[in-house]
């Protein structure tokens, strides 16, 4: 996992999701580099970049345009912006085929990344479980309660089997008489398989 240090951040744009998360995510979308990943509400690129290292393609959408620029720099920066096709806008309208031509240019994918939804994301999952290939996940994180808990009864009526996953970390900080551990909000990871029987 590359190092949060190491992102090109902005005050005013969320991320890069921490090294921690990133690992667990990654480790938990089970992304190989075969794979088609669409990141939902990219922010700084923390979990684009990381997916970009291994998938064979991947989607970052944000309606933010500036979140879009910091994303491409750190692409760039990591070596691997040519695997990304940027997309600004709405990702409820980039998920329909019916109401945006853009999603013409997103074929079915095996991993839906859902960062941040914009109060969309029941819509989203189920727009984007249409594309999700069988087989395929869809992962969110979460900060919000609320949000972790719309995530499972969302995947749940797809008749998904959601994996809950709750990380605390803390991060050391050395001081004159030790090592002071400082704990970061706890975030969710809710996890399901998409699985069709034949």
């Amino acid at each position: 996992m590359i190092p949060d240090e190491d992102f090109i951040t902005d005050e005013n744009i969320p991320g890069p999701t921490k090294e921690e998360i990133r690992c667990m995510v990654i480790c938990k979308s089970e992304v190989s580099p075969d794979d088609i990943v669409v990141d939902v509400g990219c922010g700084t690129g923390g979990l684009t970049v990381e997916f970009a290292k291994i998938a064979k393609k991947v989607y970052a959408i944000d309606r933010n345009p500036e979140a879009l620029k910091l994303t491409e720099k750190n692409l760039k920066k990591h070596g691997v912006y040519e695997k990304v096709n940027l997309i600004e806008g709405d990702a409820l309208q980039i998920l329909d085929s019916e109401l945006d031509k853009v999603s013409d240019t997103i074929p079915d994918f095996d991993i839906l990344m859902i960062g941040g939804s914009s109060g969309d994301l029941t819509s989203i999952i189920k727009k984007g479980y249409k594309k999700l290939k069988n087989k395929g996940k869809v992962i969110v994180t979460s900060i919000m309660l609320e949000t972790r808990v719309e995530a499972v009864k969302t995947l749940q009526t797809l008749d998904m089997i959601p994996e809950v996953v709750e990380i605390s970390i803390s991060k050391g900080r050395i001081v004159e008489k030790g090592t002071m551990m400082l704990a970061r909000n706890p975030v969710t990871i809710v996890s399901a398989k998409k699985t069709l029987i034949y």
